[in-house]
């Protein structure tokens, strides 16, 4: 309860929270918010600038931006919670064995996390995204295989540093197993930074998964993708740049919303942050 409380005197978590919130809300309430269907077209109202018919304007192809941003939403979501869980749990997985056994194994484990690493973040997601084809399950694919070497990482310096703690030393001379040690004692004990980056991951997710869409790699027409929006909205950039601007405008919200909240969750779960 109280580390609740201190999250929320947190100015720049909760307006982070507000945010993600928001667009949590919008993403489950879609159907009843959005005036308009976002995949039919109408050609006649192509490139429409906002009004009161269409708040946000329309596209190349006269489908309401407000409707289909709205949609987007729910991709953006499901982007961000399906990557970063497909990164998360090998990632503890291999950072609780590489961690907890050493040796050789954590030599093999980790360098191979090095190779992973060694590459830039979206340039192993387009190449990931190439050899599996361009759709979105691919993309979400492709984005949480990237960060399973920071995930890895993070949970081995944890349990590096637990294990050494006598509680779990006096666990292991009292006869307690492996599992018992990694499940009940270890882990759990890992989990604050793991919950942090992991919601930091969320915002990250959904920034590399608008890269792919942006570059055609990621969800396919006609899906409201906001990272495919923005692709098509640059070739109107002058025309009509609300094409552009609505679809970035909700990726910025969206990214910066995970982003502050998960410094404040950093900043509130770190009990040297928070005894200064």
């Amino acid at each position: 309860m109280e580390t609740i409380q201190d999250l929320f005197r947190n100015k720049s978590a909760a307006f982070g929270l507000m945010l993600v919130a928001l667009i949590v809300f919008t993403a489950l309430f879609g159907p009843m918010l959005a005036p308009y269907d976002p995949l039919i077209p109408a050609p006649l109202d192509r490139l429409q600038g906002m009004s009161r018919v269409h708040f946000f304007g329309t596209d190349s192809l006269g489908r309401d931006i407000f409707s289909r941003v709205i949609f987007g939403s729910r991709i953006s979501l499901m982007i961000g919670g399906i990557s970063v869980a497909i990164s998360l749990v090998p990632g503890t997985l291999l950072g609780l064995t590489a961690g907890y056994f050493g040796g050789w194994l954590d030599s093999l484990i980790m360098r191979f996390m090095d190779i992973l690493l060694a590459f830039p973040a979206i340039l192993l997601a387009i190449f990931i995204t190439a050899i599996l084809g361009p759709n979105l399950t691919n993309t979400m694919i492709a984005v949480g295989i990237v960060y399973i070497p920071h995930y890895a990482r993070i949970v081995r310096s944890s349990v590096l540093s637990l294990k050494q703690q006598l509680f779990v030393q006096a666990i292991g001379h009292l006869g307690g197993s492996t599992f018992r040690i990694l499940g009940k004692h270890i882990l759990p004990n890992s989990l604050p930074p793991i919950i942090v980056y992991a919601t930091l991951g969320m915002g990250t997710a959904v920034l590399q998964a608008a890269a792919l869409g942006f570059l055609g790699l990621g969800a396919q027409p006609p899906q409201p993708e906001w990272g495919a929006m923005l692709s098509e909205g640059r070739k109107y950039i002058q025309l009509a740049p609300h094409v552009a601007a609505f679809p970035g405008l909700a990726i910025l919200l969206l990214v910066l919303g995970f982003n502050l909240f998960g410094d404040g969750l950093r900043d509130t779960l770190d009990p040297s942050l928070r005894s200064q």
